[in-house]
């Protein structure tokens, strides 16, 4: 069994406070790794709409998004580390802080996370925070690694996960590692939050990532 850590320090690892990993990704990135175009799905809805990017690294896609989207969709880019690509822009704001503590101050129409839930300890209470954070018809959507949620002895959940998703809503596709829900919602979990392990070593991607521990 590793030794697990909370939250707070495992921002402070190296896998996690890391501003050079994935974080210099661009909109095309967006549309790969997620399975559609968010600023055509924006723009195909009555403005004012609004984007939250969870883990969105530098930036330099929402400031892209912000081309095409300006004035139709008010953008909001999260991240842990501050090194965005740029200052905030009249359409954007950039803030830096955790998706476990961090809030919006109203619904959110879209939520993205591209890759960055890898480095989440708690998972599943960042699932039901952005959850709850969407509109009636807001969509959530993100890279999302199932055998990284295991249980006090280091298995992965399976199939116990997968069927918790359904149950609360969530569409996950393993093949292309996406998760995806429609409309706001408040997740129930028959697991609880053990820690996180740090030096779970690369994932999917061949990046070293957070394996994150539950007891049933």
């Amino acid at each position: 069994m590793p030794a697990l850590l909370d939250d707070a320090h495992l921002e402070q690892t190296a896998v996690v406070a890391n501003s050079a990993m994935n974080r210099d990704r661009r909109l095309p990135a967006y549309r790969r790794e997620l399975g559609f175009d968010p600023v055509v799905w924006l723009a195909a809805r009555p403005a004012p709409q609004r984007w939250l990017d969870v883990g969105c690294g530098s930036a330099h896609a929402l400031f892209e998004a912000d081309e095409t989207l300006s004035g139709h969709a008010r953008i909001i880019g999260l991240d842990l580390v501050d090194h965005f690509g740029g200052p905030p822009r009249p359409g954007i704001d950039l803030v830096t802080g955790s998706v476990l503590a961090w809030h919006p101050d109203q619904p959110v129409d879209l939520i993205t996370s591209v890759h960055s839930l890898h480095y989440v300890g708690d998972k599943l209470t960042a699932l039901t925070r952005m959850s709850s954070w969407l509109t009636p018809d807001g969509l959530f959507a993100a890279n999302f690694d199932a055998t990284s949620i295991r249980d006090s002895g280091g298995a992965p959940l399976g199939r116990r996960l997968t069927t918790a998703l359904r149950h609360n809503g969530f569409t996950y596709t393993a093949r292309s590692h996406r998760l995806t829900r429609s409309g706001r919602a408040l997740p129930r979990w028959e697991f609880t939050y053990a820690g996180a392990d740090a030096h779970a070593g690369p994932n999917y991607t061949g990046q070293d990532a957070v394996a994150s521990h539950y007891r049933l």
